[in-house]
């Protein structure tokens, strides 16, 4: 079976479980960002592993699992965690629940994730809208272009819909929530940044670092989907520098998780107002 083959078939398992459902917006919860799909209501669970030709997801804080229902009076579609380039997965297959969610017919896409705070005034816990970002991980349009969904070269120029990112800041403004607002630059990982390369993604201009999000933006704009982004600021580059740090994977969820509910009001704003 081809991958366009592969995307076709997921999809048709996926809709005919749906039973009418037609999900407008699509959502992607990163490490420790589940808890947004126990907000959805009338939940309809597909477990990755149900799904023909799927990738399932493996990784700390990551369910792997579609969630359909309501939020905000809005019909969703979330993935309860993402397929990762480091699971072993190339990024074609990390994006195939983004081609999914197309041909289901989402009209947006909103990204999250855990990621490391390179700016030295970020703090833990801070919640940073994703302005831009740099890819540092194989691009997964690489391959035969698949014109279903969107030219062989498709615009990059705003990655991170400028509308959407005005309403985040309003509705951050009348919430008193505090944001930040940077560059996000993935890499490959498993292993967790030294202190040397956190200086040299700095330097390149990167706010914060991770190993995702990337590939899923740009599969989403090859077909002209607005999306939002936002980081959740799990540990800070210049913790690195003391001789006794360490950077710790359950901390990580931990502290994604105790700044949740705060991304979780304000992406149900949003949806209610869009």
């Amino acid at each position: 079976m081809t991958y366009l083959e592969t995307i076709y078939a997921a999809t048709d398992f996926v809709r005919e479980k749906l039973g009418g459902l037609k999900p407008t917006s699509g959502i992607i919860l990163g490490s420790g960002l589940g808890k947004l799909a126990n907000e959805i209501e009338n939940p309809l669970e597909i477990p990755y592993g149900t799904i023909p030709g799927f990738p399932v997801s493996t990784a700390i804080g990551h369910k792997g699992s579609f969630i359909v229902g309501t939020l905000s009076g809005k019909t969703v579609i979330a993935m309860q965690g993402r397929i990762h380039y480091y699971e072993g997965y190339g990024t074609a297959m990390a994006t195939l629940p983004v081609r999914v969610m197309i041909l289901l017919g989402i009209r947006r896409l909103f990204v999250s994730n855990a990621a490391g705070g390179t700016n030295p005034g970020y703090h833990v816990g801070d919640l940073m809208i994703i302005k831009d970002h740099i890819n540092l991980l194989p691009n997964p349009l690489i391959g035969p272009n698949l014109s279903d969904f969107g030219p062989r070269f498709p615009d990059m120029t705003r990655p991170y819909d400028p509308g959407l990112i005005r309403m985040a800041e309003e509705i951050a403004a009348e919430k008193g929530i505090k944001l930040q607002k940077g560059v996000y630059v993935a890499c490959s990982g498993p292993s967790y940044e030294t202190p040397a390369e956190y200086r040299y993604f700095r330097s390149i201009g990167a706010d914060a670092v991770g190993m995702s999000t990337t590939p899923e933006v740009i599969v989403a704009r090859h077909s002209s989907i607005p999306v939002f982004g936002m980081s959740v600021i799990t540990d800070v580059a210049h913790d690195t520098e003391n001789e006794d740090y360490v950077t710790d994977g359950e901390a990580i969820v931990k502290a994604a998780d105790a700044a949740a509910d705060k991304m979780t009001a304000l992406i149900k704003e949003m949806l209610m107002q869009l």
